[in-house]
């Protein structure tokens, strides 16, 4: 019997024989399947890369010049980049174990249904818990004969991404079939 494993660097599906056992490595981007993604670098990390590496000379530029490379900083020319967030966890080494944070992350998303991919730094997100909004008012289209397209209360799903505490919500999964209900059953 063949099993099936999906990278989620690559979303590669890997299919492997129970004979000889689960890939560690995916064959095609030789990434990690398995444990925590973080990869942290401290202050000192990227102080010895800068070392390491001396910035190539270049003529001085004009202050014009100069002010508009400042303002280029993040300019890599990619509009949809996100500011990069470094070291968020660093500041609870000295108090917390990290590893045990970073292995029971692991496990908890490996318990989920679902699990997000953060929009800032691209982790996985923990579901924290659901928030109930009791009151708000529904958008009532033509379309649905003036029924609404959902009727509170409306409970969300609270992610929490356990690199960079990003928080994002969804619907859950009742309010899912009920707005999926509300929309299919449109006066058309």
């Amino acid at each position: 019997m063949m099993e099936t494993t999906v990278c989620p660097w690559c979303h590669t599906e890997i299919v492997w024989d129970e004979e000889f056992g689960p890939e560690e490595n995916c064959p095609h981007c030789n990434n990690e399947l398995s444990g925590y993604r973080t990869v942290r670098l401290g202050v000192n990390d990227l102080e010895e890369e800068e070392e390491a590496e001396p910035a190539p000379q270049r003529p001085a530029a004009a202050p014009q010049e100069q002010a508009a490379d400042d303002n280029d900083l993040w300019d890599d020319n990619d509009k949809d980049s996100v500011v990069p967030i470094f070291n968020t966890l660093d500041q609870f080494s000295e108090e917390y174990d990290m590893a045990a944070y970073a292995q029971n992350s692991s496990t908890l998303l490996a318990l989920q249904e679902e699990a997000p991919e953060c929009p800032q730094c691209h982790e996985l997100m923990l579901l924290a818990g659901k928030q109930v909004i009791s009151a708000f008012e529904p958008s009532t289209p033509e379309l649905l004969g003036g029924g609404p397209v959902l009727k509170a209360p409306v409970s969300l799903n609270v992610y929490v991404c356990p690199s960079c505490f990003h928080v994002q919500h969804n619907l859950a999964q009742q309010d899912r079939v009920q707005l999926v209900r509300n929309v299919t059953n449109s006066q058309q």
